[in-house]
């Protein structure tokens, strides 16, 4: 496998979560404190946000979908024109992070305490005809979503917990059984961020302060590999390319001190690494 290499010198506050749109080869990131969303194909393209982004996932109609604030809304990629789809019931000091859309168009997000203490947040589900169930509660920072290759079973990250839990999840209906550990990460790996999986089954996990991109099998809990990648935040990760074998990486300079970014100085960036695997996509929002 190759390196990492710099696909754009971003210089992100809080680089995060990649998406994919295979229709129109597009990829699209956050920058969630700079409240900015990015957009790369023949060029890069940035549209300013009024609130912290958390994520964003294309949409079938061709526009976004994304989680913003403690809101959940439509982006026309164009104009940014933002409109409301869901505000749910969260304490003001909630905002989204991490977020993405199921097999079935649904779109996941989950909410954390801005103060990264509180056991505060949620986990969301927005149906494409505008319904909105929680389906966690108690969550810290809530982090990495992916799917099995069959769909049936979901993995998420609560980072403090270290954990990646795996749920038996029904496509249809959109619900979530049998709770367990799949992956205990160790501490000195870093902490486990975004995510996401292989037609292999396997997970791929950005390590925030681990300077690296994990990969692990879900079914016995080993680690695999440790890709290195020059940043000491990896927040997320999504494959893409012309034949899915690209997994593209963000990462921030939020908590990089001084001697941290002379060791990193491409914190921030927005990296690309060529596998010899076939990623899952990024699914569509279906509203």
């Amino acid at each position: 496998m190759s390196e990492p290499e710099i696909l754009l010198d971003a210089r992100l506050e809080l680089g995060e979560g990649p998406a994919w749109h295979a229709r129109t080869q597009t990829l699209y990131w956050v920058d969630i404190t700079g409240k900015q969303l990015h957009s790369l194909k023949a060029e890069h393209r940035t549209l300013e946000v009024d609130d912290y982004i958390g994520s964003v996932a294309p949409c079938k109609d061709g526009s976004l979908v994304a989680a913003i604030g403690r809101r959940l809304c439509r982006v026309d990629p164009e104009t940014g024109a933002v409109t409301t789809l869901a505000t749910p019931d969260e304490p003001t000091t909630n905002r989204f992070n991490d977020g993405k859309c199921d097999p079935a168009g649904r779109f996941l997000a989950g909410t954390m305490d801005l103060a990264h203490r509180s056991p505060s947040g949620s986990l969301y589900s927005l149906e494409p005809g505008g319904g909105l169930t929680r389906l966690l509660d108690g969550i810290r920072i809530s982090n990495g979503l992916a799917w099995s290759p069959d769909h049936a079973t979901m993995y998420y990250i609560d980072t403090p917990t270290r954990e990646v839990k795996a749920f038996d999840y029904d496509v249809e209906t959109g619900e979530l059984a049998f709770r367990r550990v799949a992956i205990r990460v160790p501490k000195k790996l870093g902490s486990p961020d975004g995510m996401t999986s292989d037609t292999d089954g396997l997970l791929w996990i950005g390590m925030w302060r681990g300077a690296s991109v994990t990969r692990w099998d879900p079914k016995s809990g080993q680690l695999l590999e440790q890709i290195p990648v020059p940043a000491l935040n990896v927040t997320s990760v999504a494959f893409g390319g012309g034949d899915m074998q690209v997994l593209y990486i963000t990462t921030a300079r939020q908590g990089v001190d001084e001697a941290a970014l002379r060791k990193y100085p491409h914190s921030g960036a927005v990296f690309q690494l060529q596998t010899s695997v076939v990623g899952m996509p990024t699914f569509e929002f279906g509203g």
